[in-house]
């Protein structure tokens, strides 16, 4: 019932074909899945109400009446009239503001497909990063975005048009949300939505902005018709984003933050098993289910592997970008599905097509598209082992039995690798848990200090360790981590994890103490979480919750969760 029901209207019997004809609807939005309001207590500035939209996927139809599937594009304009004080941007490519009116006008002159129209109002002021971006921010967070912003999202533009051809939407500007944005990314045209809590994670921050301006070409100018494909745009958005990474911080970064993604991958896979029919490429979407919830690591990594097989066919990746390039400028504008891509390739590469690559066997096209279980074939990574090679011989040293190499491994210094390193170390410690309690114990004296100081995509997979082992000396640090967190990708993993094992009067009792600075939409997510095996959770007013109430709610009644932080901490995506 979020979602609404479809609007038929019925056109005069005297209509001629191809007449032009306008049909006007008038209409109020109520709450929907699209639209999320902010008190200011959600804000960083505490100042202002917010308010942003999210359209991916389907959720756009609850914001204004429309063709809500990606097969459909149009162009569209908007007046919105807000209260003085507060600034507002939509995903267009032109925009005026009459004072005197709080009046705002915007106007699209690309067709877009639905999800494409994005809305943000607040306490935002913005700055120039380049020629042709600017980014904008709750005041007390400009500062640290432009910092860490500014030049080198053009240099990112300038590299992505000379492999793909020109940027088409004018300008690239960014504008951080609160914690309460419930993905990492979103691509809306020269507009990129990102969550503001990635600021403070330098490398993941290159790859989400990065993967979003790749989406300028796949995705938001050539689109999948439909949501059974969402690989068009995923996965090619993942394949561009990794040449423009390689062009201008190298292959061997591209290949260890590759190498990050296939090991999720790989996790996902044995989370789901290799029958599971969401690993497909092209998904089968049954009535009434929502196109979101196939957003999934095959999208992105398995539609990459494709893609990057299809770049080896070629001999050549410059070749590849060529064809590319084409496909771009014959389709920009329009929806495509797999056929559309692929016959264009083989037309491109005629001497591909005499050879009949698409029939190989064993990988063959139309197994790609439609087989289950991991991708036919993976990325040669060696470029990337000058990093990678460090952490496999870390987790080694920590893993192998009898457990006497710590003095090796507790000389290595965390602070000097990458973050993508350390992620990677933590992951795979992650997939060994729970570890010998005298492991773990060394492993906290060893590094816990060194990590408290890092970004929270790595202080996140350390506490879920700690949870997961049920380590007691730091269980403070996650306490301490929660109640400073508001956001679904640093929140989420650790409720699951505590609720999974032994520690879900724990979970329920920081949950009460914080439950008042999150969002309503995540506060019921964490609420069904720790109701799972229970009695539903009284919404309590955590100002009289002592200390002792979560575990007299649990006595007796504690049972173990089915496991999906796996899922989550895997499915942690830009759209």
């Amino acid at each position: 019932t979020d979602y609404g029901s479809s609007l038929t209207v019925s056109l005069p019997a005297a209509l001629q074909p191809h007449q032009p004809f306008q049909i006007i609807v008038r209409y109020t939005t109520a709450d929907g899945p699209a639209i999320w309001w902010l008190d200011p207590e959600l804000t960083y500035g505490n100042a202002k109400p917010f308010v942003f939209t999210q359209g991916h996927s389907v959720c756009n139809r609850s914001f204004f009446p429309c063709f809500d599937t990606p097969a459909v594009k149009c162009t569209y304009s908007a007046t919105v009239k807000a209260p003085a004080g507060i600034q507002v941007l939509m995903s267009a490519t032109q925009s005026s503001y009459l004072e005197e009116e709080g009046v705002y006008q915007f106007y699209m002159e690309y067709p877009v497909p639905a999800y494409l129209v994005a809305l943000v109002a607040g306490d935002l002021i913005h700055a120039d990063i380049g020629p042709r971006s600017r980014v904008w921010a709750e005041p007390c967070l400009l500062p640290t975005a432009i910092s860490k912003l500014s030049g080198i999202v053009e240099r990112w533009l300038t590299a992505a048009e000379s492999l793909y051809g020109p940027y088409i939407w004018g300008r690239y500007d960014i504008v951080f949300l609160p914690p309460s944005f419930p993905i990492v990314a979103m691509e809306n045209p020269c507009l990129t939505f990102i969550i503001s809590s990635i600021l403070e994670s330098d490398e993941f921050l290159i790859i989400d902005v990065i993967h979003e301006v790749a989406h300028s070409w796949f995705g938001n100018a050539v689109t999948n018709a439909t949501w059974e494909e969402m690989w068009l745009s995923e996965g090619l958005a993942t394949y561009a984003q990794r040449r423009i990474t390689t062009e201008t911080y190298g292959a061997a970064f591209t290949c260890l933050e590759t190498a990050f993604r296939l090991d999720a991958l790989h996790r996902q896979m044995k989370l789901l098993g290799e029958d599971n029919p969401v690993s497909k490429l092209q998904v089968k979407l049954e009535p009434g289910v929502n196109p979101s919830n196939l957003m999934n690591l095959f999208t992105y990594e398995k539609g990459y592997c494709f893609v990057y097989y299809l770049s080896q066919l070629c001999g050549d990746p410059k070749h590849f970008d060529s064809f590319l390039r084409a496909y771009i400028e014959k389709y920009k504008f329009t929806s495509v599905v797999a056929q559309d891509l692929l016959d264009s390739f083989l037309n491109f590469f005629p001497e591909l097509k005499e050879q009949c690559v698409e029939s190989k066997a064993g990988l063959e096209f139309e197994r790609w598209l439609n087989a289950t279980g991991p991708p036919l074939a993976e990325p040669d990574l060696s470029q990337g082992s000058s990093l990678t090679r460090p952490v496999e011989t870390l987790f080694k040293l920590w893993t192998t039995e009898p457990l006497d190499s710590v003095a090796a491994a507790s000389s290595v210094d965390l602070t000097k690798w990458r973050t993508f390193q350390t992620v990677l170390f933590l992951d795979r410690l992650l997939d060994g848990s729970p570890l010998p309690h005298e492991v773990i114990k060394k492993l906290s004296e060893c590094y816990s200090s060194q990590l408290d100081s890092m970004n929270a995509e790595i202080r996140i997979r350390w506490l879920q360790i700690v949870v997961r082992n049920d380590y007691y000396p730091d269980l403070y640090k996650v306490r301490r981590f929660l109640e400073n967190q508001m956001s679904r990708m640093y929140t989420i993993p650790l409720y699951e994890d505590l609720c999974t094992g032994t520690l879900k009067s724990f979970a329920l009792e920081i949950f009460y103490q914080t439950q008042n600075q999150l969002h309503p939409n995540l506060r019921k997510t964490i609420q069904q979480i720790l109701s799972q095996g229970l009695n539903p959770l009284p919404a309590i007013d955590s100002t009289a919750v002592t200390t002792d109430t979560p575990a007299m709610v649990l006595e007796d009644k504690v049972s173990e969760a089915t496991n999906g932080a796996i899922s989550l901490r895997d499915v942690n995506v830009s759209a």
